[in-house]
């Protein structure tokens, strides 16, 4: 079984993803990001482009970020904002 974090995806008024995830890979503003479980602390920017999430069951969704957002990691928990 594959590790997991908690991985929470939201914009005002709406509630993305919220559960476990093997990882979420987002567009930053310095390049691509990937996060899996345990990843070390960070604050990342993020710029428009594809978040990709695989969640703990398997399951594979993509947004559009038509936006910037904010990633942060801390404690095994991903949290995007956007």
């Amino acid at each position: 079984m594959a590790k997991t974090f908690h991985l929470t995806i939201a914009k005002v008024g709406e509630n993305l993803f919220d559960g476990e995830a093997v990882s979420v890979i987002v567009p930053g503003a310095e390049g691509v990001l990937t996060v899996m479980a345990n990843h070390e602390a960070f604050v990342s920017p993020l710029k428009e482009g594809k978040i990709r999430v695989e969640a703990e069951d398997g399951t594979k969704t993509e947004f559009e970020l038509h936006t910037t957002g904010i990633l942060e990691v801390s404690n095994n928990q991903a949290t995007v904002i956007l």
